[in-house]
């Protein structure tokens, strides 16, 4: 049975879509974040020393990272589904899309979200931010203009661990200017796997 430590509002989300994409039997142990701080609680340091969550456990085996993780489910579990052939070209640019959204896309959200809590003190560095914001979320515009999903018609591992670029970029208000972008969350926040993980998971905002 796959376990996976669930911490609400947060990107372990993403596992408990993935899970049901692929219809595989899972268990939750769930975590609340600290109402003051929004942090993790200690408790998942019981698990990883780092105290993060996605993590899954599977037997003996505990993974961190939400892209190490959807590639270790789809691998060992998917039988493949939701992967393109791995000894393909298309399999080395789904692999590129894994790696962008924690790599390269999330650092401009993540920025954003901090520095726009210093106020005044922050604005020199938002022209920076804006600017690689246009640029990866342009970039991903301009990929979803021409095909439905990430890696063409068919729905595959790529869009869930990219998914939470398209919902933090939507809750912060950036996606106006990208409408491919916005109807791509739209798309993928309409599947039934989608909607039966909300079900199970509970609390998660982004999904608006």
């Amino acid at each position: 049975m796959i376990t996976v430590h669930h911490l609400n509002n947060s990107r372990s989300q993403r596992i408990l879509w993935l899970l049901e994409e692929l219809a595989l039997p899972y268990a939750i142990k769930r975590y609340q974040r600290d109402p003051k701080t929004n942090l993790a609680p200690p408790e998942l340091k019981a698990i990883h020393p780092l105290g993060k969550s996605p993590v899954i456990e599977d037997g003996s085996q505990v993974l961190i990272e939400s892209s190490a993780i959807i590639d270790y489910l789809i691998r060992r579990h998917g039988d493949g589904r939701l992967q393109p052939d791995p000894t393909t070209a298309t399999y080395d640019e789904y692999v590129q899309w894994l790696h962008f959204a924690e790599g390269s896309a999330m650092l401009p959200l993540m920025l954003n979200l901090y520095v726009g809590r210093l106020g005044e003190a922050g604005a020199p560095l938002h022209p920076r931010i804006e600017s690689e914001l246009a640029n990866y979320l342009g970039y991903l515009n301009d990929v979803l203009g021409q095909t439905p999903y990430l890696m063409g018609e068919a729905f595959t591992g790529a869009d869930i661990q990219m998914s939470f670029i398209g919902e933090l970029a939507k809750a912060q208000g950036k996606l106006k200017p990208y409408p491919n972008v916005a109807a791509w969350v739209q798309r993928f926040q309409g599947r039934p796997a989608y909607r039966k993980a909300l079900e199970q998971g509970g609390e998660y905002a982004f999904a608006k």
